[in-house]
């Protein structure tokens, strides 16, 4: 291969990626005839090809999840188990699809399932035991690849399409699992089960088990705090560093065999580079193949061509043609964070070190450490804040320690001790060296964590911030930039932070956001300077409550409403103990597990010039009525623009407060997430609601938004948190409010393709 083609195979392999995702079925297999058809061109047909078999496997990404007359149907589904992680009551379980069909008929067919994800709830601790490897049989429920999408959170639909894992759903009690076969031997299982035998649950074998096996579970949740804390993950995944030390040892030492055995002919033997990446192979098979220990792999594999000198490419084709082959082996690596971290991070250690002379002696080399580690901070702060929303203050000076400690005596101790395992007292020795430089580096991230903690700049700050990073990184790292000019960029750079302002909303607006939240309700109210929570969304049967994930920072409320004590509503209550909250307010009767102050109606108050008030319950007890129908109503007046959100109560209750409403209404949050028992006739013809949200969940069971209910509303613009996700209006404002989605409508399958949408649910007997 020419070395000028490494370019344009990486550009080939990114446009490949770009046409995959973006373009229609069929012209991926009409490019490969174009280009057979022009086979004498074999240049161009060549880059063809690797477009082609680059954009084939991200065409077929999305083409395998399961399909939409499938969802919630029961299933029987064999497979094999890819991963098993008990989580108290429940068990997730990660299953490679063998089989699978629908037990009713006629039913699509699910044959095109690749992985899916399953809960398997067991709170009665009677369900038999799993292991990755085994094969087994399940009945199961599923729902497509879909997550919530809130604005500002972990986007979890991505993550699975990232994954490649095509549905997600639970295990059915009826008929109980059934285990095919066995798990097969597997020498990474086998390592663990052995370092379970020879060490003690703790510090030692939870890192050595990561550090040199790759199993990253092993860790505990303290142990991935004080990692993320001071920016130090990337020392426990397989990466580049881990497999190259593999391979650099296996060089050396083979190397040096052929130096005893040919004194004369040692510099030109080639099979010591071959053993080396045999062994970096092996050893990435060894941790299991997951996509960190491919592209570390492949990347190994690049560098020892480099390294040989014979006939290799420079540092910069040598980056490129590495994105090319990772690319090529997994083109949906290209949406994962950590193939960009690691090919930044390379890029920039090429523009630091290339044309420098090699440093010499103790000192250099300590320079030229902490050099290399001050000029990636900035850059790999600025990834890591774009890619996981935080900034750890510690990393520069925690990673000027902990990276040589890793990658000098962890690491050759860990493995060293695999290698001597078959002498116990040497190995024995080797792990407890091992264990002592852990415990250190265990104490060492804990006050590290605890002087300098994490920070999750709010969303507003994270771009400027990200950029500013870059920019730095950049004007020190590039040569030839004076020192004057440096240093004045750095000090404009660093006031950045400081001129940063969070958006305002002005006196008399409010600001509205219904999260997506699934089959529940959560609705965030903003005013100049005070908010309020209407509900806190639900809390589902595995315990997970969505209003843990919607805000990384502690957030302040001056109210928070619950409309009364369904799970789907006050299912969050518990979550709002990691914030602050001015004041609870409930319906008399209800429990919502903190104290709270009744809500009744005639209650008002006025914020920054917006007006809020309560119009049910009435004063009393309520005895009569049932949880829904105590609902606390809420009306928010901005102006001449009105909110009005009824929580869950009936078309009897609201005939009592609509002539407290002046019409048209601005916005309702529709009742009981659009259940026909509420937004009845009355409301809608009285008040004239302009736009109109369901907050519902996605394939929910109950039907909601009923089909009466959306007929009801027809000509008016409706949106479902289910499909148009998190959505945001600002009242008050001179113009007409126009709803914000978080979803785009035409990257669904089974979308309307517009904003203002009714879609209408197909009637259940149970309704």
């Amino acid at each position: 291969m020419r070395m000028g083609w490494a370019l344009p195979l990486a550009l080939a392999a990114l446009l490949g990626i770009f046409v995959g995702d973006v373009a229609p079925a069929g012209l991926v297999e009409a490019g490969l005839v174009a280009g057979l058809l022009g086979w004498r061109h074999w240049r161009w047909m060549a880059l063809l090809l690797v477009a082609a078999l680059t954009a084939w496997p991200v065409l077929q990404a999305g083409s395998a999840s399961l399909p939409q007359g499938l969802s919630r149907e029961d299933l029987q589904l064999q497979g094999r188990l890819l991963q098993v992680e008990p989580q108290g009551e429940l068990t997730r379980l990660l299953v490679a699809v063998e089989g699978c069909r629908p037990e009713a008929a006629p039913r699509p067919s699910c044959e095109r399932l690749r992985r899916v994800r399953l809960t398997l709830f067991d709170a009665e601790g009677q369900a038999p035991e799993m292991r990755p490897g085994e094969r087994w049989q399940f009945a199961v429920r599923l729902r497509p690849p879909t997550g919530f999408a809130n604005p500002h959170t972990f986007d979890y639909a991505a993550w699975l399409w990232r994954e490649r894992i095509d549905a997600s759903g639970y295990v059915r009690r009826e008929p109980a699992p059934l285990r095919l076969s066995s798990a097969p031997p597997r020498p990474a299982r086998q390592g663990l089960a052995y370092l379970d035998r020879r060490l003690e649950e703790g510090v030692a074998r939870r890192w050595l088990a990561a550090l040199t096996l790759g199993a990253a579970e092993r860790l505990s949740d303290d142990d991935w705090a004080r990692l993320n804390a001071t920016g130090t993950t990337h020392l426990v995944v397989i990466s580049g560093l881990h497999v190259g030390l593999v391979a650099a040892f296996t060089l050396l030492l083979g190397r040096g065999v052929a130096r005893l055995a040919t004194p004369t002919r040692w510099r030109l033997s080639t099979w010591p580079w071959w053993l080396a990446g045999a062994s970096a192979v092996g050893y990435a098979l060894l941790a299991g193949f997951a996509p960190p220990a491919q592209r570390a792999m492949l990347m190994t594999l690049v560098g020892l061509w480099v390294a040989s000198g014979r006939h290799a490419p420079g540092p910069w084709q040598a980056w490129w043609l590495a994105l090319a082959a990772v690319l090529l082996f997994d083109p949906i690596a290209l949406w994962r964070p950590g193939l960009w971290l690691s090919f930044l991070a390379v890029a920039l250690l090429i523009v630091i070190w290339q044309g420098r002379q090699r440093p010499r002696g103790v000192r250099g080399w300590l320079w030229a450490l902490l050099r290399t580690q001050l000029l990636l901070a900035p850059l790999m702060a600025a990834a890591v804040l774009l890619a996981f929303d935080r900034l750890a203050p510690a990393a520069p000076l925690v990673n000027l320690l902990a990276v040589p400690l890793v990658s000098s005596l962890m690491v050759p101790l860990g493995l060293l001790g695999w290698l001597l395992a078959w002498i116990p007292p040497l190995s024995a020795l080797c792990w407890w060296l091992f264990g002592v430089l852990a415990e250190a580096l265990h104490g060492l991230l804990g006050v590290a964590m605890n002087g300098l903690p994490v920070w999750l700049p709010a969303p507003w700050q994270r771009a400027p911030l990200a950029l500013a990073l870059m920019l730095l990184a950049a004007c020190w790292a590039l040569p030839g930039v004076p020192r004057r000019l440096r240093l004045a960029l750095s000090l404009g750079l660093g006031l950045v932070p400081l001129s940063l302002a969070p958006p305002e909303v002005a006196p008399g607006q409010l600001e509205v956001r219904v999260h997506d939240v699934g089959q529940g309700q959560l609705v965030d109210l903003r005013t100049a300077n005070h908010r309020l929570l209407y509900d806190t969304g639900p809390r589902f049967r595995s315990g997970y409550m969505p209003l843990a994930d919607l805000w990384s920072r502690p957030q302040r409320f001056d109210r928070v409403i619950v409309s009364h004590d369904d799970l789907d509503h006050a299912g969050g209550v518990a979550a709002l103990a990691a914030h602050e909250v001015g004041q609870f307010m409930a319906p008399r009767g209800e429990q919502i597990g903190v104290p709270f102050a009744p809500c009744k109606a005639g209650q008002s108050w006025q914020w920054d010039e917006v007006t809020f008030r309560l119009l049910w319950p009435p004063p009393g007890d309520n005895a009569e009525w049932s949880s829904n129908d105590r609902s606390c109503v809420l009306l928010v007046e901005a102006g001449d623009q009105r909110l009005l959100i009824t929580g869950d109560v009936g078309r009897r209750v609201e005939r009592f407060f609509l002539l407290d409403v002046e019409a048209p209404l601005t916005l309702l949050v529709a009742g009981h997430h659009g259940s026909h028992t509420s937004t009845g006739p009355q409301l809608v013809e009285l008040l004239d609601p302009r736009q109109v949200v369901f907050s519902a969940g996605r394939d929910n069971p109950f039907g909601h938004p009923g089909d009466g209910v959306v007929r009801r509303l027809r000509g008016r613009c409706l949106w479902n948190t289910a499909l148009d996700g998190a959505l945001s209006w600002r009242l008050g404002d001179a113009t007409a409010p126009r709803g914000e989605a978080m979803r785009d409508l035409t990257a669904w399958r089974g979308g309307v393709g517009d904003r203002c949408h009714g879609v209408e649910s197909a009637p259940l007997d149970a309704l």
